[in-house]
């Protein structure tokens, strides 16, 4: 394969939704079903795609409205809408193809990675649990963990230095536009999944690769 780096990265940066399993459907669907019930907003796929993915709820929200919540509203939509998407997604949860060899490959080596997502302590124990991965992913910078998420740099900025290393050091694993952003103007190198967006709109992020898998990873770093 192509490498999509000169030289092995120092960490690398995981963002979980999209990268780890390709699940963001049932975010979606989980999006539009609450948006329409609790915010009287009929998503369409270019909202989706805009709006919606990469970021926590409250700031989605809005993007989406214009308004930022209130505490009681931001409490009520998290509620329901994390759920709703654990009930869609129960059962069918399944890791992106060559992600484990990839991470062994990574651990055989002694290079360091960290996971870095928008999602929640509940969401990510779920979709830890499904992927039968346990505390594999030990270093997390979780959505409640920053004061801006995605694609403010902050969560990237956070979890090159959970590795002690600068950002430029770093490869991050991105799916959706905001969450490139969030890597790239932290200063890491961005290879991103195919599994949220197509390829052209992610480079024009930022993105120095898009893939469509961890297949054959583990060789690049041979």
């Amino acid at each position: 394969m192509t490498l999509p780096l000169p030289t092995r990265p120092a960490g690398v940066l995981f963002d979980m939704d999209g990268v780890l399993m390709a699940n963001n459907a049932f975010h979606r669907q989980a999006w539009q079903e609450v948006a329409a019930e609790l915010l009287g907003l009929h998503l369409t796929e270019h909202d989706l795609d805009t709006k919606v993915d990469g970021g926590r709820n409250p700031e989605i929200i809005e993007r989406l409205t214009g308004t930022a919540p209130d505490e009681a509203l931001t409490l009520r939509f998290h509620e329901a809408k994390e759920g709703r998407y654990r009930d869609l997604a129960r059962g069918a949860l399944r890791e992106v193809a060559g992600l484990s060899a990839y991470l062994d490959a990574l651990d055989a080596r002694g290079i360091p990675f960290a996971l870095v997502t928008s999602a929640d302590a509940v969401n990510v124990a779920f979709g830890m649990e499904a992927l039968g991965f346990g505390g594999r992913f030990g270093p997390r910078v979780l959505g409640e963990h920053v004061t801006r998420g995605k694609p403010h740099p902050e969560p990237f900025e956070r979890g090159a230095a959970l590795l002690g290393l600068d950002p430029r050091e770093c490869l991050a694993h991105e799916d959706a536009v905001n969450g490139v952003r969030s890597a790239a103007g932290a200063g890491c190198t961005v290879v991103a999944l195919t599994t949220t967006a197509p390829a052209e709109v992610l480079l024009a992020a930022g993105a120095a690769r898009a893939v469509p898998d961890f297949t054959r990873w583990e060789n690049w770093l041979a």
